[in-house]
């Protein structure tokens, strides 16, 4: 007589199942509860990767040790900051109320403007969203309630909270760096532990390239738009490079949203102004995207604007502002991840359609040898990546 004994290794392999799948279950419920955790960890993990390259700049440069290398960076870092936060951000906030003041003469002339359109349906149209906009940004109470100021006084320290750990969290993953690598490698198998601190350092290399050519690109465009709109009187000039400058963080749609609120506080003044501003912002783009963008940002991340778009499209669907804000470091880095992860000897055959036609195009006609591809090495040559 035999024996089945299929039905206990069976079960055996449907109890881990079943384990793995409850705890990869509880992981994803702890992240989604702890988003934010995470979100504050992911952009300390960038600023961070972005100021390595300094530290490693002054210790090729200066014989200085890490330690105290990353005391002057990350001072300079935090000095720049707290510049930040005493001088321009009152100033912005100061502007901002002195903008919202002029909002309701603002509205009330959109919608006598709106009572003269034709057709009725349009102009009801127009003054409808005309209505829910002065809804939306109203001037603050003059003598707000004690309710009031205890939200306004949460949302400050709350505001506080964040800023301190952000920076705690930055100094101490420089610090802690080197150590925190060792430690996650060491649960790698050893062979496969220089490939995979090879990635790791490449996936920071890319983040710390894309966090110098955005901090680079907004200082400019925030500098530029500011200074060209205090020069032709538009009123919280400084506020208004501020949020472009906050904008361009954002790819693709991060301009027009820049330009938005600028455009809207020149008409409170005159339609001439706005159109002013609006080519004013347009000719800073212009000289921004085929002038500054390749200078500052070649090869920073090295993905495609499809990749981008996509990825700004879905942060901003599970973040917000945030999320598509990140969106693009966080692409960036996963492409090098999945590249590691590959690690092709061979690159993956091109469509034989696409080939051909690439071939034509490319190949000269006096080489000696066509088996040749267009970096000029043997098609079964090793790939990076």
């Amino acid at each position: 007589m035999t024996v089945n004994h299929g039905f206990g290794p069976s079960v055996t392999r449907g109890a881990g199942l079943a384990v793995g799948v409850v705890c990869v279950a509880v992981l994803v419920l702890i992240g989604m509860a702890a988003r934010n955790v995470l979100i504050l960890m992911l952009m300390a993990v960038i600023l961070a990767s972005g100021l390595q390259p300094f530290i490693g700049w002054i210790r090729g440069h200066l014989p200085i040790g890490r330690g105290p290398t990353i005391l002057l960076v990350y001072g300079v870092f935090l000095a720049v900051v707290v510049g930040m936060a005493l001088v321009v951000v009152p100033a912005a906030l100061a502007q901002f109320d002195r903008t919202l003041t002029r909002l309701p003469p603002f509205f009330a002339s959109a919608k006598e403007w709106a009572a003269t359109i034709d057709p009725p349906g349009l102009s009801r149209t127009v003054t409808s969203l005309i209505d829910a906009a002065a809804r939306t940004i109203k001037p603050p109470d003059p003598t707000p309630n004690t309710g009031q100021v205890v939200q306004v006084g949460l949302s400050l320290a709350e505001a506080l909270t964040t800023v301190l750990t952000l920076l705690t969290v930055v100094y101490f993953w420089l610090t802690e760096h080197a150590r925190l690598q060792r430690y996650v490698l060491a649960f790698v198998p050893q062979d496969r532990r220089k490939r995979a601190r090879d990635v790791w350092n490449a996936a920071e290399t890319r983040l710390g390239m894309w966090v110098r050519g955005q901090l680079i690109l907004m200082s400019t465009i925030g500098v530029a738009t500011g200074v060209a709109y205090t020069l032709l009187g538009l009123p919280s000039a400084l506020l208004l490079g501020l949020l472009a400058a906050l904008a361009e963080a954002i790819p693709i749609i991060g301009p027009l949203l820049g330009a938005i609120p600028a455009v809207l506080v020149a008409a409170t003044i005159s339609p001439q102004l706005a159109l002013a501003v609006a080519g004013v912002y347009l000719v800073l783009q212009l000289i921004e995207g085929n002038v500054l963008v390749p200078l500052v940002m070649r090869n920073t991340t090295g993905i495609s604007p499809f990749i981008v778009i996509l990825s700004v499209l879905i942060g901003g669907a599970v973040g917000g502002f945030i999320g598509a804000l990140l969106a693009v470091p966080i692409a960036a880095a996963g492409e090098v991840l999945i590249e590691g992860l590959q690690a092709r000897e061979v690159p993956v055959a091109q469509d034989p359609g696409t080939a051909e036609k690439a071939d034509d195009e490319t190949k000269a006609p006096d080489d000696p040898d066509p088996s040749r591809n267009r970096l000029g090495t043997s098609p079964t040559a090793s790939h990076p990546g």
